[in-house]
């Protein structure tokens, strides 16, 4: 919608019409995906070891990204002077949802890192909704066939278990899975606090599998710019963000709730950083399950970032782009 539009056509208020991401058109066939953004709901929790529910965190991130959908030709920013996601440049799609077998885990995830490369073979950058973060692990299995990439992960909890009780492709296990793929070559682990699901072992593991490892505190002294200074430069990246990693006061509608986490400016200035610093070629956002919100906060807590990440994403593509 141009600008033009916006005032002569319908005003297609945020609160009518279907909610596709954003409002954005829907891609049901996989193999004809011509965007720059496609997004894919994973609405899997059966790796959840406590609260269930995040399978239908897609829908409520979709519902609540509907309220950014005004159609301005883009969204102007006025503290960085930049007109972010210009309709004209980042065509966004919304593909629907992966095929989830109820009781079925590794056929699930199977379906999901098929739908993963169906977006890689378009070159369009998968945008996953979650889902528990058990997903993740699927999705980055998807990028076999790529250059390497660094997990860039935001979390309360550090998701390196190894296998419990037969367990390995729970919400627990993620990024341990994510070590064993040679793509993989190193991991930034932000917002990792308190008592978690895993032992000292796993600290210990992960590190050694290239892991820096911080806390919402050590994110705090270092601050946004000292932050990104640890994150290896001028690679591709993918990141992951489990809603956890922020505060409940902020994002209370999760199963793992873990007081002393972020607030939204601190993830949000670490991801503007990280945008210029390399190339974000995949984001998953995993484990909203709105049921515990009744005010709808962490659903759109979640909608906004990730619109607010893609404009960064892409405009640093641009930057990039024009300076070449």
């Amino acid at each position: 919608m141009t600008g033009n539009a916006y005032e002569t056509g319908r005003l297609n208020l945020p609160f009518v019409g279907h909610s596709t991401f954003a409002k954005q058109p829907v891609c049901l066939d996989w193999d004809r995906i011509d965007a720059e953004v496609a997004i894919l709901g994973v609405p899997f929790d059966m790796g959840t070891q406590y609260r269930s529910g995040a399978r239908f965190g897609p829908r409520a991130i979709r519902e609540a990204s509907t309220l950014f959908s005004f159609g301005h030709g883009g969204a102007y920013d006025f503290e960085d002077d930049v007109t972010y996601l210009p309709i004209d440049q980042v065509r966004i799609v919304d593909l629907g949802d992966a095929d989830i077998v109820h009781t079925d885990t590794l056929r699930s995830h199977a379906n999901t890192e098929a739908a993963v490369r169906k977006i890689l073979e378009s070159g369009a950058l998968p945008v996953i909704l979650g889902g528990d973060h058990s997903i993740t692990a699927p999705c980055l299995a998807a990028y076999s066939e790529q250059p390497p990439l660094h997990v860039i992960h935001f979390d309360a909890h550090l998701d390196f278990v190894d296998e419990r009780h037969g367990v390995r492709y729970g919400h627990g296990n993620p990024l341990r899975r994510a070590s064993e793929m040679g793509w993989v070559t190193g991991m930034t682990q932000m917002g990792i606090r308190n008592v978690s699901s895993s032992n000292r072992d796993d600290y210990d593991d992960a590190r050694k599998a290239g892991s820096e490892i911080l806390s919402v505190r050590d994110v705090r002294r270092l601050g946004a710019e000292g932050t990104l200074a640890r994150i290896p430069a001028g690679l591709r990246y993918y990141v992951t963000i489990d809603i956890d990693g922020f505060d409940p006061s902020i994002a209370p509608g999760t199963g793992t709730p873990s007081h002393g986490g972020f607030l939204y400016y601190e993830v949000l200035e670490i991801l503007q950083g990280l945008a210029g610093k390399g190339e974000v070629v995949g984001l998953d956002l995993v484990e909203v399950a709105p049921d515990y919100d009744p005010t709808g906060i962490t659903s759109f807590l979640a909608a906004q970032l990730l619109m607010n990440v893609l404009g960064f994403v892409f405009h640093e593509r641009s930057r990039k782009g024009a300076a070449s």
